[in-house]
């Protein structure tokens, strides 16, 4: 295991059916590295970032985490899940729970806080994405792009080790995209280590450390933005590029 890896997997393999959704899948992440999955709708982006934290199950491999396996179920894998926060498409905030509620209740039910010190904590990082004064307020009060950015605070709250990003911009308007990219920058400036699946290649571009370009289920290319945009190796990865970098 390399030195300084966060995530690692190995040999990871995942099918739907007769679907081999995930073949053999080699990944390492560092510890504050910005690791950007991209490719084709279908090529496996969505579950290989669901599978770090074993929201999708995998049939062969290995993954691990700061060099512990990812537990089967129960209770260490909970207690593994906390060390990962994971940001969706959809934002999955509660509506019935105030912003500061929302940020608030996993630090108090899972780590035990105390709902003063969980209180504060979450004040500091709405502070942080932008939102200090919408404490008060209700999800559906809020923008997509306000929303999300609550779910990353909320993330946060954990103090996770690691985020995953699953497609955080595509459900919001593009107005609103940015808003959230730009939090994601900061999170990125600031060292944390994140795994996003994205098609904003702009991110891409600016705030990655690497690009893990996907197609049919595997890895096709791993390599520094600026390698792979300038100067892709894959005919697969040429295609897709061309194709998206038209409009």
């Amino acid at each position: 295991m390399a030195a300084d890896a966060l995530i690692e997997l190995r040999g990871v393999n995942k099918h739907y059916g007769k679907l081999h959704v995930l073949q053999d899948i080699d990944l390492t992440v560092g510890r504050g590295e910005v690791v950007v999955i991209i490719g084709p709708s279908g090529s496996g982006k969505s579950t290989l970032c669901r599978a770090i934290n074993r929201l999708e199950t995998i049939e062969s491999g290995t993954i691990r985490l700061d060099g512990v396996p990812l537990p089967e179920e129960g209770r260490a894998l909970a207690e593994l899940r906390a060390e990962v926060g994971m940001v969706f498409q959809s934002f999955n905030l509660f509506a019935h729970k105030t912003v500061l509620a929302n940020v608030m209740l996993a630090p108090v039910k899972v780590r035990r806080k105390k709902k003063e010190e969980a209180a504060q904590r979450a004040r500091e990082l709405l502070d942080r994405v932008g939102l200090a004064a919408h404490a008060e307020k209700y999800p559906a009060q809020l923008s997509g792009g306000q929303q999300q950015r609550v779910a990353i605070a909320r993330a946060l709250a954990m103090e996770p080790k690691a985020l995953l990003f699953d497609e955080p911009t595509s459900a919001l308007d593009p107005e609103m995209i940015n808003e959230v990219l730009e939090v994601m920058r900061q999170l990125a400036r600031d060292g944390m280590t994140m795994v996003v699946v994205t098609h904003e290649m702009g991110f891409a571009r600016s705030a990655a450390n690497r690009v893990v370009f996907m197609a049919d289920g595997r890895i096709v290319e791993d390599r520094t933005p600026e390698e792979f945009f300038t100067a892709p190796r894959s005919e697969r990865a040429k295609d897709f590029l061309s194709k998206i970098l038209k409009h």
